[in-house]
């Protein structure tokens, strides 16, 4: 980012970070540098409450802002998952480290204003498991004072009011309700049965509650739904699409694993966002090899190449 010039007039270079379950290391950090972005986006599922990678992600030397996923509280938000705990709940408390060590990354149900950009960074709601369920009722009234998807999206309506600046990027684990409901879908259900909206109810009252307030809203991103479907294998997930008259661009950044060993060695992926004039300019999908050059580039999005526009 050109320093000398308004925020609103440079070229912010974004990446953000795939569902990661357990696959992150010092190499990553490298990466980003190499890539020269300037914020990383984080959408959560770093692992089975994974506290050592939210530790490393943590320590990353970056303007950063992260959500949690349905992994980071695997073994608090649900009663089998309690079950299944290798560790005693009543001595440790995971999922408050994890929030505890991001700090002010940390953007579930709150804001993150950054000055040096111009923009101000919005999170859904924490923990998400995706879906027009009401799920996981105890843990969020325990942990948040939450008992329902009306006052889930008030709590994100009151993180947009709180925001500083008038552009505001939304992340969240799962994406929003109203991207498509079939199983190839950004956020569309892919196992059995098939089909339907698995996307956030409340995280999508929050957008339009933005767009309602005169907000620019340029990119809302997310993961929770894989790239890799599981009912066929011809093809992969819808990734984008762009809601045109408002100039967002819906991002799902899932490919997982992001970490693959070829045999030329280990390569790992991150989506790259370049927004300028508070609008998105691109978006890819590369790959960094072990020399932590990009070795393959899948364009997803450019302002010359529009993507399909919802409807």
């Amino acid at each position: 980012m050109n320093s000398s010039l308004p925020p609103s007039e440079t070229a912010i270079r974004i990446a953000v970070v795939g569902d990661v379950h357990d696959l992150w290391g010092e190499e990553d950090a490298i990466a980003l540098r190499h890539l020269g972005v300037d914020l990383v986006l984080f959408v959560g599922d770093f692992g089975n409450e994974a506290v050592g990678v939210v530790e490393q992600i943590a320590a990353l030397d970056l303007p950063k802002a992260a959500i949690f996923g349905n992994h980071d509280a695997w073994y608090s938000a649900t009663d089998w998952g309690r079950k299944k705990c290798p560790y005693d709940r009543s001595r440790e408390d995971r999922v408050q480290q994890q929030i505890d060590l991001l700090g002010t990354a940390q953007v579930g149900y709150s804001t993150l204003d950054l000055p040096q950009f111009g923009l101000s960074v919005v999170g859904g709601r924490p923990f998400s498991w995706g879906g027009a369920e009401w799920r996981n009722a105890s843990f969020y009234a325990e942990r948040y004072g939450i008992n329902s998807f009306e006052e889930s999206a008030q709590r994100i309506c009151d993180a947009v009011q709180a925001a500083t600046y008038e552009t505001i990027l939304f992340v969240g684990h799962c994406g929003p309700v109203g991207l498509g409901d079939q199983p190839e879908s950004l956020c569309g259900r892919d196992w059995k049965p098939l089909g339907g909206d698995y996307g956030d109810p409340d995280l999508a009252a929050g957008i339009a509650y933005a767009h309602s307030a005169g907000k620019r809203v340029p990119l809302v991103t997310f993961g929770h739904m894989h790239h890799g479907l599981r009912h066929r294998k011809d093809r992969i997930r819808e990734r984008i699409q762009v809601d045109r008259p408002r100039n967002t661009v819906y991002l799902n950044a899932a490919s997982v694993p992001r970490i693959v060993q070829t045999e030329a060695g280990f390569q790992r992926n991150f989506s790259i966002v370049t927004l300028r004039e508070n609008q998105i300019e691109s978006a890819s999908l590369v790959w960094v090899d072990q020399r932590f050059e990009i070795c393959a580039e899948e364009l997803l999005y450019k302002v010359a190449n529009p993507a399909v526009m919802i409807s």
